[in-house]
């Protein structure tokens, strides 16, 4: 540290008077401010903590190996790796460089009186190799969120629709109701099949599909998280990509309707160990994959 001594005659101190406007010292108060909170909140004060780089390498490789996943599964996928020191806030500014658009938007609207006795069944379509149309019936439970049962058929009628019911609904096992939407294939036949099994029907309102939105939230993720991403080349060809990914829909995706479970109960793992390596398994054909902590070899 160096000191300067300067020395000033008084009977001069009128030739160093630096005479200036208000707005400069109003200036020279706010870069001062700056300075002293930037020296207040110089690194390694106090604030947040980093985040732990080995963490932060896990989520760029989740980013870039799945590309359809936003911050809200990956920090799903970390939880159910023992991984619960980080919020999702954080994940998206980790991810933002790695996403050239924003997550795909989500249902607005979701049914909140949850009825534990109650399925829904809806049907879409799905195109070809060679522009033929593939319909695809699914049945959900409410509770789990669990798909009880689909087929694909290239000509639905309503004898075809209610033997998936049937199919769907074991002997003594039919919910208490079906919520359906109020498409023409939900004939006369199709009515008297399901109150025969003695399930009463709740029909939604015309053109209102958020008031089946459990369903429709299935069709969009099989959509968006499958169907989009391929080209289907006959019936047999749909079943089993749908087979693939109702499997890894079932045991591996992680749900925010199920506080980010999956539907059969995925368990969390012990957390990150020095003596293991986290290993992705791909699912879906490489479009999404689970993370395990596996011995090092």
């Amino acid at each position: 540290m160096f000191y300067c001594l300067v020395v000033i005659s008084l009977n001069n101190w009128q030739d160093v008077l630096i005479v200036v406007k208000p707005e400069t010292v109003i200036r020279w108060h706010k870069k001062g401010f700056k300075l002293f909170w930037r020296y207040k909140s110089r690194k390694g004060g106090p604030g947040r903590p980093p985040v732990d780089p080995e963490i932060r390498k896990i989520i760029e490789n989740m980013a870039k190996e799945n590309l359809l996943w936003g911050a809200p599964r990956i920090h799903g996928e970390l939880m159910k790796l023992g991984i619960d020191t980080i919020s999702e806030r954080t994940i998206s500014n980790i991810i933002r460089k790695y996403r050239k658009k924003p997550p795909s938007q989500t249902w607005g609207t979701f049914l909140h009186n949850h009825m534990h006795n109650t399925f829904s069944i809806d049907l879409f379509t799905v195109p070809t190799a060679t522009f033929k149309i593939l319909f695809v019936c699914v049945i959900i439970r409410h509770k789990r969120r669990n798909i009880v049962h689909f087929n694909v058929t290239m000509n639905p009628t309503a004898e075809w629709t209610a033997q998936q019911v049937v199919e769907a609904c074991p002997w003594n096992k039919a919910p208490g109701y079906l919520l359906r939407d109020r498409d023409k294939i939900y004939s006369g036949f199709f009515q008297n099949r399901i109150n025969h099994m003695g399930i009463n029907e709740v029909i939604t309102a015309p053109q209102s599909p958020w008031q089946n939105p459990f369903v429709e939230r299935l069709i969009g993720s099989i959509r968006r998280d499958c169907l989009d991403h391929v080209i289907v080349l006959n019936k047999k060809h749909l079943k089993t990509i749908l087979t693939e990914y109702l499997y890894y829909y079932h045991h591996d995706r992680t749900h925010l309707g199920l506080s980010k479970d999956t539907p059969n109960h995925r368990s969390i793992q012990a957390r990150i160990e020095k003596n293991r390596k986290l290993t992705a398994l791909a699912r879906v054909g490489g479009l999404h994959h689970k993370y395990e902590w596996q011995e090092a070899a």
